[in-house]
């Protein structure tokens, strides 16, 4: 039985290496198994959130923190491409990632392009914001959508103007130095052979270790995982 632990391994080590989730046939040759079984483990994985399917086959839509399908958030380093799928999800793959490189995206996913280079460790552009509109207790209800709206801004005056334009209520606002730390936290257990997704409790230890208190970073008691 193929656990979701080194299901999920396999997919963002084969993901690092190559940008892209392997396949279907590649997992059942990998796994020595058929390809029901890889089908099911896929599915399985998929209940825990640890990744999202095409709507209708078994292919890797996206493995967080990495799209399968072009997004806003585009990273290059000198090893790789890869496509992200928010704000948050780029800063947790330049950690998993492991190297220097350039996120490549726009202000509030419009037409001023912004270039977010990180370098030994740490963001140049120090200033920028991320803004996150989507209560993280309905993030998995659709959560292409929840990634799609978590962009960066230069200030508050254009999250102000973005939010009344696109008629999405604004939401919280962190500066981008403190959710790359975050994001190195959060996503720091992501290519362990024994991964296994946070609970609704560490989740919000988290949360709080990280100062992140506004209601957008509330979550509902539970036994889940996020």
């Amino acid at each position: 039985m193929i656990s979701n632990s080194s299901l999920h391994y396999i997919l963002i080590k084969e993901t690092i290496e190559n940008g892209y989730a392997p396949d279907i046939h590649w997992l059942s040759s990998y796994f020595q198994c058929d390809e029901g079984e890889v089908e099911q483990a896929l599915s399985a994985l998929q209940v825990d959130h640890g990744v999202v399917l095409h709507p209708n086959e078994p292919k890797v839509w996206v493995v967080h923190p990495f799209s399968m399908s072009p997004t806003n958030f585009y990273i290059r380093s000198n090893n790789g491409q890869w496509w992200g799928n928010c704000a948050w999800c780029s800063l947790g793959a330049a950690a998993l990632i492991q190297t220097d490189l350039t996120i490549y995206t726009t202000v509030g996913g419009e037409s001023k392009p912004i270039e977010i280079h990180i370098e030994d460790r740490r963001v140049v552009e120090e200033n920028l914001l991320i803004h996150f509109p989507i209560p993280m207790r309905k993030a998995w209800d659709n959560v292409i959508y929840t990634c799609s709206n978590m962009l960066i801004f230069e200030n508050e005056d254009q999250v102000n103007e973005w939010s009344e334009r696109h008629n999405i209520p604004k939401g919280d606002i962190q500066p981008i130095q403190k959710f790359w730390e975050f994001s190195k936290r959060w996503y720091g257990n992501h290519l362990a052979e024994d991964w296994r997704k946070w609970t609704i409790k560490e989740a919000k230890e988290m949360f709080a270790e990280f100062d992140l208190n506004h209601e957008v970073w509330q979550l509902e008691e539970s036994d889940g995982r996020f």
